[in-house]
């Protein structure tokens, strides 16, 4: 755990202010849901809460069929970071925080197949040093909120994805959402 030196006071109905740059840093924004943990040593740590990282076995195993069936490198995201990476490279992208740029995708509900020429390509994760020639996004829609997206990479430039991945990316990203609201 990393000190910040910020100390807050609780006020007489029990709360607390998270920090403006605190609050910055992690992304979290008014209305975000926060999970809270103790530990032995009294510590209360607060967690930004994700739905869809509720369901990681079952990300990580759709991920899967999802890269065996159409070969190519597939991540699931919340709106902050890959919850679940399977394919080629996936290394590089498992729980690895997203960049603003994809999260301002998924706020918008764009779905897309862009090629990395395009003004559309969006980096995924920061840092991401996988030469990428295509991306599908489809973001993850649940009770009519933005909570998340499912994207297939692809590095090699001859093996343009198509309507069959657009479809199947869309199928997956609405198959998610509709688990989120059961």
């Amino acid at each position: 755990m990393k000190a910040t030196g910020i100390v807050r006071r609780i006020d007489d109905l029990g709360r607390i202010v998270v920090p403006k740059e605190i609050r910055r840093t992690l992304r979290i924004r008014e209305g975000d849901a926060l999970e809270i943990f103790t530990d032995r040593e009294g510590e209360i740590i607060l967690k930004k809460y994700s739905p869809l990282g509720e369901m990681g076995n079952f990300a990580d195993q759709y991920a899967e069929s999802l890269a065996q069936t159409l070969g190519y490198l597939v991540c699931i995201t919340d709106t902050d970071q890959v919850i679940a990476a399977a394919g080629p490279g996936k290394k590089e992208f498992q729980e690895q925080l997203i960049t603003r740029q994809l999260a301002e995708v998924i706020a918008r509900r764009e779905q897309f197949l862009a090629s990395s020429m395009d003004r559309k390509f969006t980096v995924i994760v920061s840092g991401q040093n996988a030469e990428l020639k295509w991306q599908v996004v489809s973001p993850i829609i649940c009770a009519g909120d933005a909570i998340g997206s499912v994207v297939i990479l692809a590095k090699d430039g001859r093996k343009k994805p198509g309507e069959l991945e657009q479809k199947m990316i869309l199928c997956a990203a609405g198959f998610l959402g509709r688990q989120m609201e059961q």
